[in-house]
């Protein structure tokens, strides 16, 4: 199967409890390392730091609303969709840390932030979701698995590309360029995904969801039309969906994508290992932790996923400690490496269909498993 490129962080040594003939961390359990997060208390839950980051995404929304109120029929109004993009990226994190339980003990103010924030604000279908990313958690970058690489025009495994049709063959050719300029429409894409999944029938509660999607379509476009200009208005909308998705596909593009990736109908690896060796961080510091929400911590996200966003910076610690000491890659590198990486694993990965021999590849491939 095909495997990218591992870097291995700078201080972590490749020995530990992987003897020879072992599986490389074979002696790591999940076990203790949870015991030495629990001791540390980094699973308890701080509703006063949550109260906090509401606080200032809903400062961050109302300057956006001032600054629209006072522009008014100005060209200027598109950086002020751009910042109202933008802040969609960042009310994102609170619906994911409230469906992950992170964020407070009650399910109903949990759920309350999600909906608020998924589908007022975003057009984002809150149950949907949370279905659609647990799958994702349980088996990250497994094939026939994890939703996440289902729902992709792109492909990240030679096998997936005959399923591939039309335009879409097109995009997976020049997938390393196409998949970031292609998260423009990423935004739409979640609008068309929520009112899908409601009039499908795959939410919970698909008349609150319907209500709150409704209610924003009303005020938003009320808002735009009656204070822009037609031609600004669309604009303005245009704008504000583009800047909301790319920030949702730079947030979660580094994640997993050029990691290890699995296939078949079990799985392979236990838990540690599973999330560790799928997922990638990007060293943290104070803009980059701010602008990821936490999600730079990826490994640790997917090891505690209902661990408090602040903790998440001393749970990597314990985590690329245990990891060092156990044998097991761990992945870290920096803000712009990671945009590399994926477009590199992009790049490989599409390589047979620019040279044209698909099929032999995957009849290579299936011979190696056989």
């Amino acid at each position: 199967m095909q495997r990218p490129h591992t870097q291995e962080a700078g201080a972590l040594a490749t020995g530990g409890g992987a003897g020879a003939g072992q599986r490389t961390g074979a002696s790591a359990t999940f076990a203790e390392l949870l015991k030495r997060v629990k001791a540390e208390g980094l699973l308890d839950l701080d509703p006063r730091y949550y109260v906090g980051r509401l606080a200032l995404n809903t400062t961050l929304l109302l300057i956006g609303f001032a600054a629209f109120f006072e522009l008014g029929d100005s060209w200027w109004q598109l950086l002020t969709a751009v910042w109202m993009g933008l802040c969609g990226g960042q009310s994102a994190f609170m619906w994911h840390d409230a469906g992950h339980k992170a964020m407070f003990r009650s399910k109903k103010a949990a759920s309350a932030v999600g909906y608020v924030h998924a589908n007022l604000v975003n057009g984002v279908s809150y149950g949907w979701w949370v279905n659609h990313h647990n799958r994702h958690h349980s088996n990250p970058n497994h094939l026939d698995m994890d939703p996440d690489i289902g729902r992709r025009t792109a492909i990240f495994d030679i096998k997936q590309y005959p399923s591939r049709k039309g335009t879409q063959k097109f995009v997976v050719r020049y997938q390393s360029v196409l998949f970031f300029v292609l998260l423009v429409l990423e935004g739409f894409k979640m609008l068309r995904t929520a009112v899908l999944s409601i009039v499908q029938g795959k939410t919970k509660r698909p008349v609150l969801e319907t209500f709150l999607i409704l209610l924003r379509a009303a005020v938003y476009l009320t808002l735009v039309f009656t204070l822009l200009s037609p031609a600004l208005a669309v604009a303005f909308i245009l704008v504000q969906h583009a800047a909301l998705g790319v920030y949702f596909g730079m947030i979660f593009a580094p994640n997993h994508k050029g990691m290890q990736i699995r296939d078949g109908e079990e799985e392979t690896l236990d838990w540690l290992e599973r999330q560790v060796l799928t997922s990638r961080n990007i060293r943290p510091n104070w803009l980059v932790d701010f602008l990821y929400g936490g999600l730079n911590y990826q490994v640790e996200h997917h090891l505690f996923p209902a661990m408090p966003q602040k903790n998440l910076g001393r749970a990597r610690e314990l985590t690329m400690q245990y990891c060092a000491e156990r044998g097991v890659p761990y992945h870290e590198v920096g803000f712009w490496a990671s945009y590399r990486e994926v477009a590199s694993y992009l790049h490989e990965v599409s390589a047979p269909v620019r040279r044209g021999d698909v099929e032999e590849q995957i009849r290579r491939r299936a011979m190696e498993a056989a």
